[in-house]
């Protein structure tokens, strides 16, 4: 492959996923400035710890994209028409039993999840009531992972964006008409990202019926080899490693929100909206990460070691470049784009203070998120799961020793969690490519 190949090759994944992920940010910006728009910190807030919940709840889940993406990938790289209708197939079993699962303990997990969250008074109130829509949104959102990880896996990113787009506009104006004109208020929120999540799968499903690889997924559903022990240990073992590693990094994140909860409404709604801010930047970078699930798979599944190396190599040069860019667009217009979130002055100037943090986030955190595509990319599944506990453990002790810095200190240890992933995970690389290249 040619250097302008490999740029173009890159690009026509992480462009439009980049994009994917900006309209995925919208439906938790949109809530958030929607709800900010009735001048209520406990609304606003209630909105942040419900939407915290629901992704600590479905994140978790999220290998089942991930996984999916490898699978797929490294099935195409050896031109494996039959293990990716089987990978959809599988994945989407799991789907479905898990949706079912979390289904039946919905009358445990919300109770359990605000306490957890230490959501109190008002806060609890509009919290629960979010949930208690969203929770039955869970099983969507959880084969809406199966078919978009299968469609980037097969490079149909171009089609993943496009449902992003449109199920985005759709949720903007359900919350437009929910919340604003007809006063639901938090509950015309949660209706409105479940009406929209409904529209994405459909949507998701609509293009996956029309792959080549999709006619065999019902032969393959009743096929008893499909359902055989190594091809589910091997699904297992993978989404066995990527469950517990986002489970680490939901923890990280919930750690986030409980310690800004302790520090009173006005901080934990501050938070919210930085928390925004990094989640928009990491889902724009994430396109390099998505990148690399792909392409790196590819050459891990076609043998081709050089190829793998230039594509990592590449990529972490693209990212890095990227989240530079983006650091230096948040200190230049930064501030009046944070203040826009709340019309309550104590939140805004809360922000304001703390938004140093969200403006650096994006140059420390990316090339964690490279490295995280490349090690999913090549199915080094278990050392992804080592690096991240490591990073784990520092993050609490980082939190211990930094809470004399109040709101400072939980943002710096946050960031360093970052840091030490990245540093973890570029020290194990080539020990790892060796492993996978020379047997």
């Amino acid at each position: 492959m040619r250097d302008a190949g490999l740029h173009r090759a890159i690009w026509a994944i992480a462009l439009p996923s980049m994009l994917t992920n900006v309209a995925t940010a919208l439906f938790g910006i949109a809530d958030l400035w929607v709800i900010g728009r009735l001048g209520d910190a406990d609304a606003q807030a209630g909105v942040e710890l419900g939407a915290k919940f629901m992704m600590g709840l479905l994140i978790v889940f999220n290998f089942l994209r991930s996984g999916t993406v490898a699978l797929t990938a490294q099935a195409a790289g050896r031109g494996d028409s039959e293990s990716q209708a089987a990978t959809l197939v599988r994945a989407g079993g799991a789907a479905l039993a898990i949706g079912l699962l979390l289904l039946a303990v919905m009358p445990l997990a919300i109770p359990a999840g605000l306490d957890l969250l230490q959501a109190k008074g008002g806060v609890a109130t509009t919290a629960g009531a979010y949930i208690g829509i969203r929770y039955w949104g869970g099983l969507l959102w959880l084969f809406n992972a199966v078919l978009v990880g299968w469609l980037i896996g097969r490079r149909r990113v171009r089609q993943v964006l496009w449902i992003e787009i449109v199920a985005n506009f759709v949720h903007v104006g359900l919350d437009l008409l929910f919340v604003l004109a007809l006063g639901w208020g938090v509950e015309g929120v949660a209706t409105a990202t479940l009406l929209s999540e409904g529209l994405k799968l459909a949507a998701a499903f609509a293009i996956a019926v029309r792959e080549p690889p999709a006619g065999d997924a019902l032969r393959l559903l009743r096929r008893r080899d499909t359902w055989n022990g190594e091809e589910l240990g091997l699904l297992f073992r993978l989404n066995r490693d990527l469950f517990l590693r986002t489970l680490l990094l939901t923890g990280a994140i919930l750690l986030l929100v409980r310690q800004g909860a302790e520090q009173g409404a006005v901080v934990l709604a501050a938070n919210g909206i930085l928390y925004q801010l990094f989640i928009l930047s990491a889902l724009i970078l994430d396109g390099f990460e998505s990148a690399a699930q792909v392409l790196c798979g590819e050459a891990v599944g076609a043998g081709d070691r050089a190829r793998f190396r230039r594509l990592a190599a590449t990529i972490m040069a693209w990212g890095v470049g990227f989240g530079a860019l983006i650091s230096l667009a948040y200190l230049a217009a930064g501030r009046p784009f944070a203040a826009s979130f709340s019309t309550d002055p104590a939140v805004t100037a809360a922000t304001l203070a703390f938004l140093p943090w969200a403006m650096m986030l994006p140059l420390l955190g990316v090339a964690s998120y490279v490295f995280d595509g490349i090690y999913i990319g090549a199915t080094w599944t278990r050392a992804l799961l080592a690096t991240m506990a490591l990073a784990f453990a520092a993050y609490a002790l980082l939190l211990l020793a930094a809470a004399p810095l109040g709101n400072h200190g939980l943002w710096l240890a946050f960031s360093l969690f970052l840091v030490v992933r990245a540093a973890g995970q570029a020290l194990l690389l080539p020990r790892l490519e060796r492993g996978t290249f020379e047997r």
